[in-house]
């Protein structure tokens, strides 16, 4: 399956299962018609919010157990709609199926936790010795993500000119969990993989690059909108091998990154593994790192740096493209900035 959080058209939250056609199935609708119909159950509203909530964490809350609901509940509704006839519709009368069109997509998900894996692309440590980086970018370095930039598919990436002159992108490939654990062995680690999402870790270097004097970063990744997310959560049944996996990251169409999930220094198992000490949720995200071709280690870094009105184009094989467009921040606020405290400044 692939899992959207979208808007539908009455502006609610809902998650839903995209078609090849288009489509979009709503998930918690669809679970309540297969349980009325199939099941004949009589409180099928109440059990579709257990078993299929309208809410990303809530369904990988439920494990295995919400993930094999909505599956059924897929399977029942595009099977009815493949039978033609009158439009399908919910219990309530309400939509089964929305075009595409039609709705907006959100982040799919927002995690309680989200883990960063810098450095675990060999190709990625070494462009950036090349290049004279202040700091080797070895595998494997963890920190977390602000969740409040998390954005999705085709939402504004909002450049901060009064922050930084050299804003990055980085590709990265991102595992969903579908249960909680902790302490946890390489072998487990297949278990609580409960789907792949692409993930664009945008940096602001200037800014990293002073963190680093430290030795930690954290505020260069973590500015409103740096995340984004999407455009949908592909479950792991679809993707039996994840190291295995074209990727590529277009600026205005031309490829800067180009590479492949079998590249990873370290694999998806010995991550999940390696961060279990820390304690996972259900839902929680772990990225594994970005590949070569950022513009801060290329041979023209101030060419290749974002500026307002560049769009992005994020692919990784078997999921999808997630796009983004960078825009400026006096047209996201309709005002100009106003001054702020620098790390220079601050005493």
């Amino acid at each position: 399956m692939k899992l959207v959080t979208f808007e539908n058209t009455a502006r609610q939250s809902r998650i839903g299962a995209v078609l090849g056609d288009h489509r979009i199935v709503d998930l918690h609708t669809a679970c309540a018609l297969y349980l009325r119909d199939v099941e004949s159950k009589a409180i099928f509203y109440r059990m579709a919010d257990a078993l299929v909530p309208p809410d990303m964490r809530a369904l990988f809350r439920g494990g295995d157990t919400s993930l094999e609901a909505a599956r059924k509940a897929l399977d029942y509704v595009t099977h009815r709609s493949a039978d033609g006839g009158a439009i399908l519709t919910g219990p309530r009368g309400e939509p089964v199926f929305y075009p595409a069109a039609d709705v907006q997509l959100k982040a799919p998900i927002i995690p309680k936790k989200f883990f960063h894996t810098a450095g675990n692309f060999r190709e990625h440590h070494e462009e950036a010795t090349k290049a004279g980086f202040s700091h080797p970018v070895m595998p494997w370095i963890v920190f977390f993500q602000n969740t409040d930039a998390i954005i999705g598919h085709d939402e504004p990436v909002i450049y901060p000119e009064h922050l930084t002159q050299e804003l990055d992108y980085e590709l990265e490939l991102a595992v969903v969990l579908k249960k909680a654990g902790k302490h946890f062995p390489p072998e487990e680690a297949p278990s609580y993989i409960g789907g792949y999402v692409i993930f664009n870790d945008i940096t602001a270097r200037d800014i990293q690059r002073r963190e680093m004097k430290s030795g930690v970063f954290s505020f260069c990744k973590g500015i409103d909108t740096f995340c984004p997310l999407g455009p949908w959560i592909v479950t792991a049944d679809e993707i039996p091998d994840a190291h295995n996996l074209a990727m590529e990251l277009r600026v205005n169409g031309e490829s800067r990154q180009r590479s492949h999930s079998s590249k990873m220094s370290v694999k998806i198992p010995e991550i999940l593994s390696h961060y279990s000490p820390m304690g996972y949720s259900a839902g929680d995200v772990v990225s594994t790192g970005t590949v070569s071709g950022v513009a801060a280690f290329s041979g023209d870094p101030k060419a290749w740096y974002l500026k307002p009105g560049d769009v992005m184009e994020c692919e990784i094989e078997k999921i999808g493209v997630l796009r983004n467009p960078v825009i400026s921040w006096e047209k996201a606020y309709g005002r100009k900035p106003a001054a702020l405290a620098t790390q220079e400044t601050v005493k």
